[in-house]
């Protein structure tokens, strides 16, 4: 690794950070908004990411800066591969992998694409992604016919009401009340903005969250407090149409 003056030189180049990493005593982004973001996050849910990752894959959709990526090799992960659509974003993480002497992978690629890697991973990260998608829903679905083997580790900003009710698997046309009712899986359309970013869509409840998990056919093993939710691989249920085939030929 060079100098550390080159370093922080590089640093610097490469700023605005979203992803405050500690790189040889130097962070990307000491006076971030959020505060020691993603780090502070990262300690609410590490418990739910296995600390032994010897002889599994990982892929880390939406790696913006790579502190999740660099987490999971910390992990001794056979295979670790962030993906994103920004390059800016991947040259930050590539610049921290080096830093770190972390052998990850990084391609520039949207959620949409992954399908391109034409491999299937033991653990996928998809953290802080799905509001920014005008087309959530598709996204975990592809994600679940692409790329996820086992697990997937997901995080969603939530709004609204945390009640999560017992809903039936079907209501007659006449019925209305239950769209009002406390808890209900809904989510919210951003037209504009949200905290000044124009890439904030949509906005699921809690119980949307995890309706739509498991409609993409994923089964909630665990979760925090807050946001995130370890999600195992299941078959999708047969009412629901599989996403639409994207051919990645040359």
């Amino acid at each position: 690794m060079s100098h550390p003056a080159d370093l922080e030189q590089r640093i610097k180049a490469l700023a605005p950070w979203f992803h405050n990493i500690e790189l040889n005593g130097i962070q990307t982004a000491p006076d971030h908004f959020l505060g020691d973001y993603p780090s502070f996050k990262w300690k609410g849910f590490r418990h739910l990411v296995p600390e032994d990752l010897r002889g599994r894959t990982v892929l880390d959709i939406g790696c913006n800066g790579g502190f999740y990526s660099l987490e999971m090799k910390r992990r001794r992960a056979d295979l670790v591969v962030g993906v994103d659509s920004d390059p800016r974003c991947l040259a930050q993480a590539r610049l921290a992998a080096e830093a770190s002497g972390l052998d990850i992978s990084f391609r520039q690629l949207s959620v949409y694409e992954i399908g391109a890697l034409r491999q299937r991973f033991d653990f996928v990260i998809f953290m802080g992604v799905l509001y920014h998608l005008r087309h959530p829903l598709l996204a975990l679905d592809l994600i679940h016919e692409h790329v996820v083997g086992d697990q997937l580790l997901c995080q969603s900003m939530l709004r609204g009401n945390t009640h999560v009710p017992e809903v039936a698997s079907n209501y007659p046309f006449e019925e209305q009340a239950i769209f009002e009712q406390e808890g209900y899986p809904r989510m919210v359309f951003i037209e504009h903005n949200y905290a000044e970013d124009p890439t904030n869509w949509w906005v699921p409840n809690r119980s949307g969250m995890e309706a739509m998990l498991r409609s993409a056919g994923f089964r909630i093993v665990g979760q925090t407090d807050d946001e995130v939710y370890l999600c195992h691989r299941e078959e999708r249920p047969a009412m629901v149409e599989p996403p639409p085939r994207i051919s990645f030929d040359a």
